[in-house]
């Protein structure tokens, strides 16, 4: 029993110094995380600014935008455009509408709303949804107010420490009242009252439940929904979801809501001088992109962008002039674009032919997605010649309809609603045929023209599957930046140099923060096309003798003792029309049409809207000029074929065979027309195919029979080579 005893109470002292050594170490690591957390504390609550700042206004730095040559194109926000009112002269509804839209249960829950962190969390991590940002009013009067716009963990652990803070010394009432008269609204206003003068017109309670709800839906980004930036389309969808929040929370009845979804805005004009305003909310919205809007807006930023302001006020006038003389075939508005493709600088951008003009400025045509019409075919025409087809090579242009598993037959018709005949793919191209296009197309293979055009800068193709044969008639969507990105690729012998409208940006201190030093030679690009194949299209699109048949030997295509290569483009609804051409130092793209995509009149063909605009830029810009031949490559030879048939003389009676001259390329197989004698029927009055028995003037006679990619038959020698059935 003793020993027993003795056993246990020597377990027991055992157990009393390991918990002696439990209890110290907890103490220790309790001591340690105690000075870590006060060591953290300290310098975190030594930086912090005082909540108290939160009833004075703050300061910022204004951002200026100028153009390549130091003239200065806007100032963002250089006067803080800010009056206090008092929250109970805020109308009710505009408090409420914030509060659905940004924080729908402020008045329940403290500084930090944990579901809603919560339900951001979820948002980011599995929906993408990166807007989620689970802040209440109080963090963002905090972050506006009081901190800086840098991203950080020590930032954001001042912000959550700020807002409870705040919530100590300011009611729920203030903290509101501070918020509606501190977050900025877009430009320079900020607070309510200063967004109600600014887009309106208007003191904020005089603002009807519309326009209030357009404006608390504001601050979450004010360039992307403000109503004069480059999708004022955004801000209307930011105001209806606003709108439903307010009905949903119940703080407005459905006539209400009805009424207000009904209601047209009428914006002020923009009280800050501008100059060419597209392109500066262009830049600014690539700005925000990747410095964030705090920085944009407040940061001092200094940015020097390509644009040359002379020939911006130039092409503005023109496309303002030049639209308003065909006004009467139905065309509201227009837009031009123009760069040097050997650097992607932008010297001009047109996004409509008055940006202040309510119907039609303020959407940016050079964003827009429009179809391109014709404009598209030397990217499908470049591939055939990759291919192996060549400059020479023969299509139908004749009746044809192409089979489709899961529609009607596709059965395309020309922009003058003929047929030509046997023509070449030069002829083709330079006069804009479509059938001769579609069967170049068939041949290619969407695949290939979509792989391609992606290539060379069209970011708008993606899909095969969503696209027929119409494609290389324009059938798919593009946008004139992108459309310029592309041609560039022509211009620079292959080299794709995408847009770089910013050349130099620094901050309020002078440093730099990114500079473009364009290239002196496009080769510093992405090698994306053989020479030999933008050389063979860039003479295609340049030869004016070629595309007389369509245009006429003096159209405004045409640029006197210079050499350019261009391309119309006009859609089968008349809905859109193009002109987009280059030379080696200039690219200028141009459209015409309506905003609401309305078709004009049938007068307005591709050298009557958008060509005379194009000329009169691109004449402006080569004034004084040199002409710019492109070098041709050396695996590019020249050589003489038979106009009548397209192919080599070689073996051809001389008399069938004039001898005109073409390009072809050495280093790509080169696929040949098939040429067989056959005898065939022939008219001997008119010298044309027959059928027997057709007229009492037809006779059989062996001819040279010319066979196109397609299956095709011709006769080479009759007056009208008009195709014969396939065999």
């Amino acid at each position: 029993m003793i020993k027993h005893y003795k056993k246990v109470i020597k377990k027991t002292n055992k157990m009393r110094k390991h918990h002696k050594i439990l209890f110290f170490s907890l103490v220790g690591i309790f001591l340690l995380l105690l000075i870590g957390i006060g060591a953290t504390a300290y310098f975190v609550f030594k930086t912090l600014p005082s909540p108290t700042k939160l009833t004075a206004t703050t300061g910022s730095y204004s951002t200026q935008i100028y153009d390549r040559h130091g003239k200065i194109l806007y100032t963002l926000y250089s006067d803080r455009n800010q009056t206090f009112v008092p929250l109970e002269k805020i109308p009710k509804h505009m408090q409420e509408a914030t509060i659905a839209i940004e924080d729908k249960d402020f008045y329940h829950h403290g500084a930090v709303d944990m579901r809603g962190i919560a339900r951001a969390l979820y948002a980011n991590m599995f929906h993408k949804q990166i807007l989620q940002g689970g802040s209440t009013l109080t963090q963002q009067l905090v972050k506006n107010s009081l901190l800086t716009p840098e991203r950080t963990v020590e930032i954001k652990i001042k912000e959550i420490l700020l807002s409870f803070t705040a919530e100590l010394t300011y009611s729920k009432k203030q903290i509101l009242e501070m918020y509606l008269n501190q977050v900025p609204y877009g430009g320079t206003a900020y607070g309510a009252e200063a967004a109600a003068q600014t887009f309106f017109g208007k003191h904020v309670n005089d603002l009807t439940i519309a326009e209030q709800a357009y404006l608390a839906g504001l601050p979450e980004a004010p360039s992307t929904f403000s109503p004069f930036g480059s999708h004022p389309e955004l801000g209307k969808k930011r105001q209806e979801e606003v709108l439903g929040k307010m009905k949903a929370q119940g703080y407005i009845s459905t006539k209400e809501f009805d009424q207000a979804m009904q209601q047209k805005l009428v914006f002020e004009k923009i009280s800050n001088p501008i100059k060419a305003p597209h392109f500066v909310f262009y830049v600014r919205d690539l700005l925000e992109k990747k410095y964030g809007t705090q920085v944009v807006e407040q940061g001092g930023l200094k940015v020097q962008t390509s644009l040359d302001l002379n020939v911006q006020e130039f092409a503005d006038q023109t496309v303002a002039s030049e639209v308003a003389k065909v006004a009467q075939y139905h065309v509201g508005n227009g837009g031009a674009l123009i760069t040097q493709p050997g650097t992607g600088e932008i010297l001009a951008m047109v996004g409509s032919k008055n940006y202040f003009d309510p119907e039609h400025g303020n959407v940016n045509i050079a964003l827009a997605h429009l179809q391109p019409g014709s404009s598209i075919k030397p990217i499908n025409y470049a591939v055939g010649l990759l291919n192996g087809y060549s400059a020479s090579t023969p299509f139908a242009d004749h009746e044809i309809c192409f089979p489709d598993p899961s529609h009607k037959p596709y059965c395309p018709h020309n922009y003058d609603n003929k047929f030509h005949g046997m023509v070449s793919m030069r002829q083709s191209l330079a006069n804009s045929y479509n059938i001769p296009a579609v069967e170049m197309l068939k041949l290619n293979g969407l695949d290939a023209m979509i792989a391609t055009a992606s290539a060379m800068g069209i970011s708008t193709f993606t899909d095969p599957s969503q696209y027929g044969l119409s494609l290389t008639l324009g059938g798919g969507e593009v946008t004139m930046t992108d459309m310029a990105t592309a041609f560039g690729v022509f211009a620079n012998q292959g080299y794709r140099i995408d847009l770089h409208p910013i050349l130099k940006v620094t901050d309020r201190k002078g440093d730099v923060l990114e500079e473009y030093i364009p290239p002196k030679s496009p080769i510093f690009g992405k090698k994306v096309l053989p020479s030999s194949v933008t050389f063979i299209i860039s003479d295609i699109l340049a030869d004016n003798r070629a595309r007389v048949p369509a245009f006429g030997p003096h159209s405004a295509l045409e640029i006197p003792n210079q050499h350019v290569s261009v391309k119309t483009g006009t859609t089968n609804d008349y809905r859109d029309n193009w002109t987009i051409g280059y030379t080696p130092s200039y690219l200028v793209a141009v459209w015409v049409g309506n905003n609401d995509h309305s078709p004009m009149s049938g007068i307005v063909s591709g050298v009557t809207g958008a060509a005379p605009i194009w000329q009169k830029l691109m004449e402006n810009l080569l004034v004084g000029k040199k002409q710019e031949i492109p070098q041709k490559p050396p695996d590019v030879t020249g050589k003489h074929i038979c106009q009548t048939n397209a192919v080599e003389p070689t073996g051809q009676p001389q008399q069938q065979c004039n001898g005109a001259f073409e390009y072809t390329i050495n280093d790509i197989a080169q696929k040949k027309s098939n040429i067989v004698q056959k005898k065939v029927w022939i008219d001997t009055q008119t010298n044309d195919l027959a059928k027997e028995g057709q007229t009492d003037h037809v006779e059989e006679r062996d001819e040279t029979i010319m066979i196109d990619p397609l299956g095709n038959s011709y006769c080479a020698s009759c007056a009208h080579p008009t195709p014969t059935p396939h065999p």
